[in-house]
């Protein structure tokens, strides 16, 4: 289970909760996510020293499509750098040429700068006609891990496009992780689908009027620790009922 987290408490409740990695963000609620301060990745990976926890960082400059002019992407290899630097365990990454496929040069500048770290393809993938298909390129760029809902609006919507690209993954040893959407009633069938992992944001709105000029007055998201742990029990759930049929057979 990855939760995505934008603040160190929201990391922290995640972890009680039984997350097993984060992805942290900025701006999660308004843009999909951008990326956070190297100040936020070095006090959240303080945070979570020693828990086991791995933090895995959005690496994404701006709001919109995923095709990058050269200078946002020299801006997001910077930032892998600096936040791995900063303390975080894997990036999150993705760019995509304007004819609508992977865009490989980007990816490759992005995965050397990791230089080894874990490097997940996010939803961009979700752009693509075949996304089976470009788990070959995915995995040939070096890339460990891909966060998808199978081109659907909710990964709960895909589920036999996550199946296959589940199958097609651990043939070539890229991780398929569902996310987009995911809503508790959701586990067990995207456990069913086989997929290695969820992915959820466990949110929820703490109302603040920032005043005029003062980010307006639709408050801010915090992680709900609450969500987490049920999350975690029916995906506990979820595994046993599926273990359990498995030694049954």
């Amino acid at each position: 289970m990855e939760i995505a987290v934008q603040d160190v408490a929201g990391a922290r409740d995640a972890v009680a909760g039984g997350a097993d990695r984060l992805e942290l963000c900025a701006a999660l609620a308004g843009t999909g996510g951008l990326t956070p301060s190297t100040g936020m990745v070095a006090a959240v990976a303080d945070a979570l020293r020693g828990s086991g926890v791995g933090v895995h960082v959005l690496v994404r400059p701006r709001a919109g499509g995923f095709v990058f002019a050269a200078d946002e992407v020299d801006v997001q290899v910077r930032d892998v750098r600096a936040v791995l630097d900063a303390g975080a365990d894997g990036v999150v990454v993705g760019a995509m040429t304007a004819d609508g496929a992977v865009d490989a040069a980007a990816l490759a500048a992005f995965v050397a700068a990791a230089g080894g770290a874990d490097v997940t393809f996010h939803r961009a993938i979700d752009q693509v006609p075949d996304p089976v298909a470009v788990l070959d390129v995915l995995a040939r760029a070096g890339v460990r891990r891909v966060l998808t809902s199978g081109g659907a609006p909710r990964a709960g919507e895909a589920l036999d496009v996550l199946a296959a690209l589940a199958t097609r993954g651990r043939e070539l040893g890229v991780e398929v992780m569902a996310g987009g959407g995911v809503r508790l009633d959701d586990v067990p069938a995207l456990v069913g689908a086989g997929v290695h992992a969820v992915h959820l944001s466990a949110k929820r709105t703490v109302v603040a009027d920032g005043g005029p000029g003062g980010g307006g007055s639709s408050g801010y998201d915090v992680t709900d620790p609450e969500v987490v742990a049920a999350t975690r029990a029916a995906l506990d759930a979820a595994l046993a009922a599926t273990s359990d049929a498995g030694a049954g057979a």
